[in-house]
């Protein structure tokens, strides 16, 4: 597994998994907060024709490009069905947003051999960290927990 800070990188692609059109849900907060920092990302949602004024996609396999990474927005019970999309598709990197997974989903994506994240917000490691994920950085790093 990459380390947390080491998830996001310019070179990679990316898709948001559970994007919202609703800019108040954390799945539009996070599409729309990599794509304004300049990240190639896409937001994936069967239930949604576009979000933040770009097409939405209703699966990964859709998607123009292969990604290198799928941040996952999705309740617990969907996660593992997204988890199976990212094997069968050579995704190798989920990051699970707090409440996203169970941890049979995690224990069965590790045996699977995917890298999982899981349990910190993916906000508080795309740069540059905005507040109030700036102060949660600031706070794990003062506990050496970051």
């Amino acid at each position: 597994m990459i380390p947390y800070e080491d998830f996001w990188s310019m070179d990679k692609k990316y898709a948001v998994v559970g994007a919202s059109r609703d800019r108040k849900k954390f799945g539009n907060l996070v599409y729309r907060m990599a794509k304004e920092r300049g990240f190639t990302v896409w937001p994936v949602n069967p239930n949604a024709g576009e979000v933040e004024g770009d097409p939405c996609y209703s699966s990964l396999k859709d998607l123009p490009q292969p990604v290198d990474g799928v941040v996952l927005v999705v309740p617990p019970e969907v996660s593992r069905k997204v988890a199976e999309e990212c094997l069968n598709l050579g995704v190798k990197n989920l990051w699970f947003q707090p409440g996203s997974a169970s941890e049979e989903v995690l224990v069965w994506c590790r045996e699977k051999g995917l890298n999982t994240y899981s349990r910190r917000c993916a906000l508080l490691y795309l740069k540059p960290i905005k507040f109030p994920h700036s102060l949660h950085a600031w706070i794990l790093k003062l506990f050496g927990k970051y």
